[in-house]
């Protein structure tokens, strides 16, 4: 067991919805998974800290494995942002005595390493919130955190419920936005939604970015409102990701990686705006949507702790490998 441990790593995305731990031998085989909620610091910490704490012991129990240490692990956070919030979560890691080695990354860093074989390049990721990471073949990394504006799907979504309104009053013209946006909450009129939103005694939306996919379909389907909102917001994201690229001297041929619910949306509008904006200056960049959630990243990383070169035949047996995606649905 002890020779088993040793050979084995792993990999943990800790997001803003849930945590994913994979357990995974040094061909690069997944061995064992498990899930549990939510686990950024800034939110709760003693949830967060608990959250890993149980979705690591399923990983485990689902591997067969003991408590005795990994080889390596490295934890891809969500409010693993400041120098503070790294040095908590490795002094938590380091209590549990998960791993001989062990490391802390952002998760737009996991979601960059799990975007391509090299893992280098930038990526842009756009699901509930939104992130950007940057990795030159140098081995400067840097990624947006607390410096990123444009957000997620939860943004998109106050975006469009901010037009409905404007068109209501007449500032901005009509938008076939408001059809769609009425029955999503179901409620009759503008009047009753601004109502729900505004009124004492309301209780939080749940999962109010789910209001992003009406506004990519209208965009879709050609509401210039629409259009108007998703089309900035690429640029935006755009400018953010020159701005990582910069930051670890990449300017010429560099793979751009995009992943998150919002950019798997079958409308291109957001992600071309986003490439538009970027080949206005990078025009030699090659594009590549990531197809692995940001908790293979970890894996990777964790592999290359180890000491495992990631070659093709790794990264494929931990595609083959990896768990269903009914895991990771939100």
């Amino acid at each position: 067991m002890s020779q088993a441990l040793g050979g084995l790593v792993l990999g943990i995305d800790a997001g803003n919805t849930k945590t994913i731990a994979l357990i995974a031998d040094t061909s690069g085989a997944v061995l064992g998974w498990g899930r549990a909620g939510r686990s950024n610091i800034y939110v709760q910490r003693a949830r967060a800290l608990a959250a890993l704490q149980t979705a690591v012991a399923q990983a485990r129990a689902s591997a067969g494995v003991d408590d005795r240490p990994f080889a390596a692990l490295t934890l891809s956070a969500a409010g693993a942002d400041w120098p503070e919030d790294f040095d908590v979560l490795a002094a938590e890691l380091r209590r549990w005595n998960w791993a001989r080695q062990l490391a802390v990354v952002n998760d737009a860093v996991g979601a960059l390493r799990a975007g391509s074989l090299a893992g280098l390049g930038v990526t842009v990721v756009c699901g509930t919130s939104a992130g950007i990471a940057a990795r030159s073949p140098g081995g400067a990394v840097w990624h947006t955190s607390y410096w990123q504006e444009p957000e997620g799907a939860t943004q998109l979504a106050e975006h469009a419920l901010r037009a409905v309104y404007r068109a209501e009053l007449g500032i901005d013209p009509p938008t076939t936005l408001t059809a769609p946006v009425l029955a999503f909450f179901g409620v009759p009129d503008v009047k009753a939604l601004l109502h729900s939103f505004t009124r004492r005694g309301r209780r939080p939306v749940p999962h109010l970015g789910r209001l992003a996919r009406v506004l990519l379909d209208q965009a879709d389907a050609g509401d210039a409102t629409s259009l108007r909102i998703v089309r900035g917001h690429g640029a935006s994201l755009g400018d953010y990701a020159l701005a990582a690229a910069r930051k670890v001297g990449l300017s010429g041929d560099y793979l751009l990686t995009t992943s998150g619910g919002v950019m798997r949306h079958q409308s291109p509008i957001l992600r071309d705006a986003l490439l538009t904006r970027v080949r206005e200056q990078h025009g030699d960049i090659r594009w590549q949507a990531s197809h692995h959630e940001p908790v293979f990243g970890a894996v990777l990383l964790a592999l290359e702790a180890a000491g495992v070169t990631v070659d093709g035949a790794v990264f494929r047996r931990l595609e083959d490998t990896c768990p269903d995606e009914a895991l990771f649905l939100t």
